[in-house]
């Protein structure tokens, strides 16, 4: 069991492992293509020896096999793991996200089936983005009567502007709200941010290895979704950036990763709101690196001189591809 100190999760949220584990690379129909579902399946167990209990999920990952490998890794361990849903993305039987639904009824019908596919009594975080269709206080209020049946404990937000959180804290409490955030990803600290640390409101930051490229990472898989993202398919010209992370790396005797997890945890600090770093390890392997980077610690004078190594500005393509992004509230 770690000792490492616990974290709270926002004014009004839990106290958790300051990481959390993202579980929607698991499972043999993954974002990442294929993967050991024993090894998943280990890698959480050992994840939760350490002390993670933030596991994060969604209703659309693999079509909703991620729930079940999460729900039959947690048998007998339910009490350990605070769960992470996130629901409200709509897909085609071919995989494609066809669209959003938020609708009250659409939240309830859709927790339903979570409740069911985790085999659990209730989730503990219940998150889900912005339906253009659908005002955030209609799908937060359907959240909130769920916390008051007793299926939900929290409330969580995802991908969302400064402006939405306002109007979903009115409603109910937020907890946090799922965002990227990486050296190369740093659009949220100009509106959202402050916006996050005057409400009371934490961060769960996924990409902060910019999915594997700042480790050298490359899509391999036919069914490796990482081949449609702009900046892979600039690998070559963002080489530098790589390059110059795994060099200040080296000189601080860590490894690329473990540094880009301790300046996403000492950016949080400085920027005044929590953030707990959600890293998609699949492998004990990779979840060893990650525990690791929690005894690196970085003095302002080291964040500023990594920034300067690895500049978000020179970064070659976006997060998203274009289309994408057009349809993601935070980038609003």
């Amino acid at each position: 069991m770690s000792t490492k100190p616990e974290v709270k999760l926002g004014a009004t949220g839990p106290t958790v492992f300051p990481i959390a584990l993202g579980c929607m690379g698991m499972g043999a129909t993954s974002w990442y293509g294929k993967s050991d579902e024993s090894e998943n399946v280990a890698t959480i167990h050992k994840a939760l020896e350490h002390g993670v209990n933030v596991l994060d999920t969604g209703d659309f990952y693999g079509m909703g096999r991620n729930e079940l490998l999460l729900g039959k890794a947690l048998q007998g361990r339910r009490d350990k793991a605070l769960l992470s849903v996130k629901f409200g993305a709509q897909r085609g039987p071919d995989g494609a996200i066809v669209g959003r639904d938020a609708r009250p009824q659409a939240v309830k019908n859709a927790l339903a089936h979570s409740l069911s596919r985790l085999g659990v009594d209730y989730i503990d975080i219940y998150r889900t983005g912005l339906d253009p269709n659908v005002p955030i206080e209609d799908t937060v209020g359907a959240m909130s009567e769920m916390v008051k049946a007793g299926y939900v404990r929290y409330i969580a937000l995802s991908e969302v502007s400064a402006d939405t959180v306002r109007r979903a804290a009115k409603v109910h409490p937020i907890c946090d709200v799922q965002l990227e955030y990486s050296l190369i990803s740093r659009n949220i600290e100009s509106k959202i941010v402050p916006t996050l640390a005057e409400l009371g409101v934490a961060i769960t930051a996924y990409g902060v290895l910019s999915r594997g490229l700042l480790t050298a990472a490359r899509p391999k898989d036919e069914g490796d979704a990482r081949a449609q993202l702009p900046r892979f398919e600039f690998a070559k010209e963002n080489e530098p950036l790589v390059n110059a992370l795994a060099h200040v790396a080296a000189g601080k005797n860590v490894t690329p990763a473990q540094l880009a997890i301790a300046w996403v945890r000492a950016r949080g600090a400085a920027l005044g709101v929590t953030i707990v770093p959600t890293l998609g390890a699949r492998t004990r392997a990779q979840l060893a690196d990650v525990i690791a980077s929690l005894d690196v610690s970085l003095d302002a004078a080291e964040v500023a001189a990594l920034e300067q190594a690895v500049p978000a500005s020179a970064v070659v393509g976006t997060r998203y591809p274009e289309a994408w992004l057009h349809t993601i509230d935070s980038e609003k």
